[in-house]
């Protein structure tokens, strides 16, 4: 995988038209770039420079006791060892390209690419201060954005898999769910089937699952409570898992539970229900290479407003791959806090979520998330799509 991403970055560098890509680290296990796992697969702790230059060349400048690692990895074709200090031999390399252009790893828009501390920046300027590159320093947004976008086929394969496992859970969950179960208690049997599979968890452990049940819970970026799923209330899960080479899924469902004197869910819960579906396929529909994530956020939005429910209070998706939440451009609306993401343009072989919600008071709320990936002229699943409401019976 890193192999084929380290081709991939060099010829968006062409692409771009950027001399070259320089990834600085130090003690990367503690302060993770999260270029580290796409163009280099392992960390480092002294002061790293891996270098990917338009031309194909690749150039690793590590502490003397972290070359051994990295000879083994084999990414790097030019391994340069040091041992005072990093200065001379990156002030050798660079002389030696001598590029126009050196993309370092900062940006204000996309926060996989923002993986350059600070402090390590100005480590940087420093060590260059007496030289031209100094003066040449760039964002490299455009390549990561690009780089973690555009999913390889492989990389597709392995978020379906995810997916796929991830609704096998689901589908196995739901042959246990039962009135009286606390979110805790569907959490646990959630991370048991996981465990059985021997898979992981997407994200953080305090809200891989969310579990949220009825009306005022906390919702989906909040751990499971003690809250108990009771007759009348629509429950959700959110969750996702890690498979081979850590690629991921974030998947959505929703459950009502009937109450005793009910044999299906009551019209508005039905409508609500419909209205997320509706809103997705819509969305499926219109996503496609040219178009800008506002617009496709639009279209789902506009749906459920347009049938009278509250807008969702997020974005309509986001890009997903070896994180769940994998950087660059949104489906979302043209807000404060998303920045520049609305603008992005949709392109061919991107994978994202789509998971509009509707509040349904007095009894929850209605939402699922699916997974697709951007084709040539619209989107494949990558996720089995919920198309029906699942009920729980109060007497099982």
């Amino acid at each position: 995988m890193i192999r084929k991403k380290i081709e991939q970055a060099i010829g968006i560098l062409g692409e771009l038209g950027i001399d070259a890509w320089l990834t600085f680290v130090r003690e990367s296990s503690n302060l993770h770039d999260p270029c580290l796992d796409i163009v280099v697969g392992g960390n480092v702790t002294w002061q790293s420079a891996f270098i990917l230059t338009r031309d194909g060349q690749r150039i690793a400048i590590l502490g003397s006791l972290d070359m051994a690692a990295h000879e083994t990895l084999g990414h790097y074709t030019e391994i340069i060892p040091y041992v005072q200090g990093i200065s001379e031999p990156l002030g050798t390399v660079l002389k030696r390209l001598d590029p126009r252009q050196i993309a370092i790893n900062f940006s204000t828009s996309d926060e996989m690419a923002d993986g350059l501390t600070h402090g390590q920046y100005l480590i940087l300027k420093e060590l260059l201060a007496d030289t031209p590159y100094a003066e040449r320093l760039i964002s490299s947004e455009g390549i990561v954005s690009r780089l973690r976008s555009r999913k390889l086929p492989f990389e597709c394969d392995r978020i379906a898999l995810a997916c796929k496992e991830t609704v096998d859970l689901f589908s196995k969950l739901d042959q246990q769910l039962c009135v009286g179960l606390t979110e805790r208690q569907i959490a646990d049997i959630m991370v048991d089937i996981m465990e059985g599979k021997g898979l992981t968890r997407a994200w953080d452990a305090d809200h891989c699952p969310a579990v949220f049940t009825g009306p005022d819970s906390a919702g989906a970026h909040a751990g499971p409570t003690d809250r108990v799923m009771a007759p009348g209330h629509l429950m959700n899960v959110d969750f996702g898992m890690r498979v081979e080479g850590g690629y991921c899924s974030d998947l959505q469902r929703t459950w009502y539970c009937l109450k005793p004197d009910q044999t299906e869910p009551p019209e508005v819960v039905t409508r609500a229900f419909n209205a997320v579906y509706e809103a997705i396929h819509k969305a499926g529909e219109f996503l496609k290479p040219g178009v800008q994530g506002k617009d496709v956020d639009a279209v789902a939005r506009n749906h459920i407003t347009g049938l009278g429910f509250d807008e969702y209070p997020h974005g309509l998706g986001h890009q997903i791959g070896r994180e769940a939440h994998d950087g660059a451009g949104l489906l979302c609306p043209e807000w404060e806090r998303y920045g520049d993401k609305p603008y992005a343009v949709v392109e061919e072989g991107q994978c994202y979520t789509l998971e509009p919600r509707v509040n349904v008071p007095g009894y929850g709320v209605a939402t699922i998330e699916e997974i697709v990936v951007v084709t040539a002229d619209g989107v494949r699943y990558l996720s089995e799509p919920q198309t029906k409401l699942m009920l729980i019976k109060s007497d099982t």
